[in-house]
């Protein structure tokens, strides 16, 4: 068999930023402004931004401390504390990953219905009509296709569609700047009109800001395939501070350039209606299109990270063995079309229900909270164990509070959401668990 081929910095890097910048970005100002006012925006963007650079330092760091440790999230997980901790946070990961792809399809066709929808003929509606099903399972099996041929090909597409997707918003932040009113943006602060208290607010932005970072975890996911292990933490940090400047910079130049309350008002994607409101019909088109090549770059980078999770937990004995099987490519089959099929069946639920994306950015979001609070936890071990510098040590209490306060933010119903989805992946844990051990007792 081949070696798994080897992804570079640059690459990596890429992989990174554009897991995370993704659909949400896209709709960003309206989310954000549907629930906060300035104030309240700056405080959630501040309280994000150190934390995620935080959780970027601790992958950063456990890459270096535990060179050994390839896969991330779910070895971390193990290795720090026990099977059942790493099976979850493997299985928490993997649906989020997988649960987060399909709604870049549903996205991206709803995108495409801005185009050819009419009100006399609905053909893509919100990515969720029986064209957009057939479509976005094209799509799919394209994609599991061309990963199946070898991450490296599949990673220098994403980059090519990565640099493509960063133009118009590039765009975007230049012709606010200039179209930018400090009296809008000063206009109703607090955000009194919401009649929401200040911390409610702010808890309010913390899902929308974590699902917009979801994917920091990128290049640990894909350790085993870079070319040098330092590669990892520079390309998390690196992809994390690029994404950081783009969110904070789009979100607070639309509330200069339209009211908070128009803004809440618009339409998803909510940057195609600033750019329509800036520049007429044909900067609405530059947007729906860098939507578009922006989802499907992403939807690219995630079906490589849900294809990869299974075949590291199983290799460890938390999924059934045959997934740990790998293609001359270094792709496991069996990981990939488990993921592929599970995302043909949340398409049919989307089909037959009529949900959009925001229910499932809300369900994929939830399943992430845990695997990130371990990731802080284990470098908190860590660092403490190998008495560590105190900066290491302060960076994993720092990410640990960060993932508590994400915990305690989202609620009681992202929790019990959680909670019921956690349940199947157990008993899949369990039987993998007893096959495992049947097969070294047998030898």
């Amino acid at each position: 068999m081949q070696q798994p081929q080897k992804i570079g910095l640059t690459t990596l890097t890429a992989l990174v930023f554009s897991s995370m910048v993704g659909a949400g970005i896209f709709s960003l100002p309206q989310n954000m402004a549907e629930v906060a006012g300035v104030d309240a925006i700056l405080t959630g963007w501040l309280i994000t931004g150190v934390g995620i650079l935080l959780l970027a330092g601790c992958f950063l760091h456990l890459s270096r401390l535990k060179p050994e440790l390839d896969g991330g999230i779910y070895t971390y997980a193990r290795t720090g504390f026990g099977d059942t901790a790493g099976f979850l946070s493997a299985w928490g990961y993997w649906l989020c990953a997988t649960i987060g792809v399909v709604g870049y399809l549903v996205v991206a066709f709803a995108a495409i219905g801005a185009f050819v929808d009419t009100p006399q003929s609905v053909i893509f509606g919100d990515g969720n009509t029986l064209p957009a099903f057939i479509g976005e399972s094209l799509i799919l099996w394209a994609v599991h296709y061309l990963v199946l041929r070898g991450i490296k090909q599949a990673a220098f597409i994403n980059l090519l569609a990565t640099l493509a997707k960063c133009l118009p918003l590039i765009v975007f932040i230049v012709l606010a700047y200039w179209a930018f009113e400090p009296a809008t943006f000063n206009f109703d602060r607090a955000g009194q009109s919401l009649q929401t208290p200040f911390i409610e607010q702010v808890k309010g932005t913390m899902l929308i800001t974590l699902w917009v970072f979801t994917g920091i975890e990128g290049a640990i996911v894909l350790s085993v395939r870079a070319k040098r292990r330092n590669d990892i933490g520079k390309a998390t940090c690196l992809g994390v501070i690029f994404a950081l400047i783009l969110y904070v910079s789009i979100t607070l130049l639309s509330l200069g350039v339209m009211s908070r309350a128009d803004v809440a008002a618009l339409n998803n994607p909510s940057m195609a209606g600033l750019m329509a409101h800036m520049s007429g019909s044909l900067g609405q088109w530059v947007i729906s299109l860098g939507l578009i090549v922006s989802v499907l770059a992403s939807y690219l980078s995630w079906i490589m990270y849900s294809a990869e999770v299974p075949c590291t937990a199983a290799q460890h004995g938390a999924f059934p063995r045959f997934f740990a099987r790998q293609n001359e490519q270094g792709t496991s089959p069996a990981s990939l079309t488990l993921t592929s099929v599970t995302v043909q069946l949340c398409l049919v639920l989307i089909m037959w229900t009529g949900e959009s994306y925001n229910t499932l950015v809300l369900i994929s979001t939830s399943m992430i909270l845990i695997p990130y609070f371990l990731v802080g936890a284990y470098l908190v071990k860590i660092a403490f164990g190998q008495a560590a510098s105190w900066n290491i040590k302060a960076i994993g209490l720092g990410a640990s509070l960060y993932g508590l306060w994400l915990i305690y933010a989202a609620g009681l119903n992202a929790l019990v959401l959680s909670t019921l989805l956690y349940i199947p992946g157990l008993m899949v844990f369990y039987y993998s668990r007893r096959k495992h051990r049947q097969l070294a007792s047998a030898t």
